[in-house]
């Protein structure tokens, strides 16, 4: 990880596990619940099925998400966050917060599929 030319920089480590166009949205939405990718496509449906399995599977080599497959017909595939995915709760909550109340400020109402999450 490089940062202003320093390497293992925090920030820019975090930013590489979290900074994909949907992993945030893709770990809040795993707080707290186990989801099959049916279900994460339709909390998050301007991600394509392309960008969400590449986002889900960079999730997974990370250890932010566990993938679990069931061996049944149809495949039965789920997702959960990892005890390092859940370690990351208090930034996504931050990153809420923060952005709700910019948007708040600026005039607009939160309108996504994000809700508040309990802390």
């Amino acid at each position: 990880m490089k940062c202003c030319g320093e390497v293992n920089c925090p920030v820019d480590a975090t930013l590489d596990m979290i900074g994909g166009k949907y992993k945030a949205l893709i770990l809040w939405h795993l707080i707290d619940t186990t989801l099959r990718f049916g279900e994460l496509s339709k909390l998050i449906p301007q991600a394509t099925a392309k960008m969400l399995t590449q986002q889900l599977r960079e999730l997974e080599a990370d250890n932010l998400v566990i993938r679990t497959v069931h061996p049944v017909v149809p495949p039965k595939v789920e997702y959960r966050l990892s005890e390092l995915g859940e370690s990351i709760r208090p930034i996504l909550s931050a990153m809420y917060d923060w952005g709700a109340d910019y948007l708040k400020k600026s005039g607009l109402e939160v309108n996504c599929s994000m809700s508040a999450k309990a802390r």
